[in-house]
């Protein structure tokens, strides 16, 4: 069985990366293939940067594991490799004597999930921490923290090609195969650089092993896989398996245009859709609020608010909570897109890494609707995709 590569896999954000750089210290020969001009251009750089502790998942679901592992695994990595990094501690807000339940009932899950007791707090406790708040209780999640996300991805990227490990940028996946002996055929496009002036044309190679870690992108390279003729030596013709569909949940962040008022993160409740409008610290004293959740049908990253409405929106969700938000504190920041495998009228789903007992299919693992707290999660992720990867249907 000859091949070009013994594993690619596709895409260079957090999870791919991490995927990459455990895979060579497997002893695999891996390429990493990202259509961007750097790693971690798309989900991994537009999210919050929060070390998640896993209060809210279902326990036993894959985001508990992962975000309960990957936690620990994280801030470990961080203190061995010197990636910024800061256990802020979190408070959880009840604003309203209605809303203690749904407070308790996060504290059980929490303890079930494994993340570790949480503090209870009075209206008086939470005033000594932070004067500013207005609520009923409130928890404290001590192990919750924040990053420097591309600070660790320069680190995963470093350490995987100091492992021989090879990262083709600017690189397009545009078809994938299943050939008549197992392997895999990868078709690319070199993407436009800027300022730069070269050919668009088309190259192959193959590999043994292949990792789908595209993020919003996975649905659409999947179903080139899973849509050709079942090859000779390929998944039983009984095989109806179909590759997840995935939705894209965009978010917008305000930036608060004065020093951040807290040490800590503060969180509201949980909605059904998000973790609500919530404030997070960044490393460089700066603070944000967000993102709020909104559904769209294209990768558009432009921050949309012409008519000051979400403002509006953000505003009245934050006085919830910090009823003296001054006027005009916000700024609009930016924004994100995640990549979910459920439509916004249903329930929220579990991660999906689906490995070759799933689809049928050996050597292969997709990884879809890796939204938050994948970042958390990465480096518990990829030894379980390395488990994965040398499975059997």
């Amino acid at each position: 069985m000859g091949v070009d590569i013994e594993t690619v896999v596709i895409g260079a954000g957090i999870i791919g990366l991490s995927i990459a750089e455990e895979l060579s210290r497997c002893a695999q020969q891996v390429m990493v293939l990202e259509r961007n001009a750097r790693p971690g251009s798309e989900t991994t750089s537009r999210n919050s940067q929060v070390i998640h502790a896993g209060l809210y998942y279902p326990p036993g679901s894959l985001r508990a594991k992962m975000c309960v592992e990957g936690k620990q695994r994280l801030y470990q990595f961080c203190k061995k490799h010197d990636v910024p990094f800061m256990r802020t501690g979190k408070l959880l807000i009840a604003p309203q004597e209605e809303d203690l339940p749904k407070l308790h009932a996060i504290a059980k899950n929490a303890r079930l999930c494994g993340a570790g007791e949480l503090d209870l707090l009075t209206p008086a406790d939470v005033k000594q921490m932070a004067p500013q708040l207005q609520c009923e209780a409130a928890l404290f999640s001590p192990t919750t923290g924040i990053l420097d996300s591309h600070a660790l991805m320069s680190v995963l990227e470093a350490q995987f090609q100091n492992l021989g490990g090879e990262i083709a940028l600017h690189t397009q996946v545009e078809n994938l195969e299943r050939l008549a002996d197992g392997t895999f055929r990868i078709t690319t496009r070199t993407t436009p650089q800027a300022g730069k002036t070269g050919t668009n044309g088309t190259t192959t190679v193959t590999s043994k092993y292949l990792v789908i870690a595209a993020g919003l992108h996975a649905t659409i390279l999947a179903d080139k896989l899973h849509s050709q003729p079942i090859p000779k030596a390929g998944r039983p013709a009984t095989d109806t398996y179909k590759p997840p569909r995935t939705y894209y949940a965009k978010g917008h962040y305000f930036t608060l245009n004065k020093p951040a008022p807290f040490e800590n993160l503060i969180y509201p409740l949980p909605s059904k859709t998000g973790l609500g409008i919530h404030l997070t610290l960044g490393l460089d004293g700066s603070s944000r609020f967000g993102p709020d959740v909104g559904w769209t049908k294209t990768l558009d990253y432009r921050f949309e608010d012409n008519d000051g409405v979400r403002l509006k929106a953000f505003e009245n969700a934050i006085r919830r909570y910090l009823p003296d938000l001054p006027k005009a504190a916000l700024a609009p920041d930016s924004t994100g897109i995640r990549p979910r495998t459920y439509d916004q009228a249903e329930p929220v789903a579990d991660f999906a890494i689906h490995g070759p007992a799933r689809h049928k299919m050996q050597n292969m693992v997709a990884l879809y609707g890796i939204e938050s707290p994948g970042l958390t999660g990465a480096l518990a992720i990829a030894p379980l995709v390395a488990k994965l990867l040398r499975t059997k249907p």
